[in-house]
């Protein structure tokens, strides 16, 4: 009888054993499946904004280093945050005939969204008016805010490679102004945007890019925009 029990106990003990040492093999196989160190904790990203690569726009880099230095030589300014600068940029197209073809509307809609660089919203009517068979509700425009390296990049195209594209082109008027520095240009042909491919444009669409400075006067806005290149009339 005693010599059963002690069969008994010795089987235990075996089996406790076995059993130690299946944890301890599994636990050595998880170490060698993760390098022996546990996995670094995904990094954070921050949502709505776009990961920073440390190169500025050129106009930006331009507007820092040789524009504030200029307008605070020229208007003395006293307090740095005073010096006028470029807040946004709104380009805008008009579409009437929308009302009657909507292939106009996709097309103004692709083709401002290569211009600018960002997806344009579709602007829709308030209001009907049956002269001109307008519907409250429906699309009659499209339109871009850019802010930041957008707005500098856009700008450096426009004033360096677009505008100098205009047939006969003399020059922006410099009375344009709104009265609190704030500039409002007009464009009768999309086509003098390199991004646009001239055998896929089945209309060509004019545009107004308003320009929107914190200058107090039409003296300061002007002679910001100068600075950073437009090419005014003289």
């Amino acid at each position: 009888m005693a010599d059963k029990q002690d069969k008994q106990e010795k089987d235990k003990q075996q089996k406790a054993k076995l059993a130690g040492g299946d944890a301890k093999q599994q636990k050595g196989a998880g170490k060698q499946a993760g390098g022996g160190k546990q996995a670094a904790p995904a990094p954070e990203v921050q949502q709505g904004r776009p990961r920073s690569h440390g190169v500025k726009a050129r106009l930006r880099d331009h507007y820092a280093k040789k524009v504030l230095p200029a307008l605070k030589q020229e208007f003395g300014y006293k307090n740095p945050m005073a010096i006028p600068k470029v807040q946004k940029v709104s380009i805008n197209i008009g579409l009437g005939e929308a009302t009657g073809n909507s292939k106009l509307m996709d097309g103004a809609v692709n083709e401002l969204g290569a211009i600018a660089g960002q997806k344009p919203v579709v602007t829709k009517a308030k209001k009907s008016i049956a002269a001109f068979k307008l519907r409250e509700g429906m699309s009659i425009g499209c339109m871009v805010t850019l802010r930041g390296d957008r707005m500098y990049e856009f700008l450096d195209r426009l004033m360096n490679v677009a505008l100098p594209r205009v047939r006969d082109f003399r020059g922006v008027s410099p009375k344009s102004f709104d009265g609190r520095g704030n500039y409002t240009l007009g464009l009768r042909d999309q086509l003098i945007f390199p991004e646009i491919d001239y055998n896929k444009v089945e209309k060509t669409k004019g545009m107004n890019i308003s320009i929107t400075t914190t200058a107090k006067t039409d003296a300061e806005g002007l002679s910001l925009l100068r600075h950073m290149g437009m090419p005014f009339r003289q």
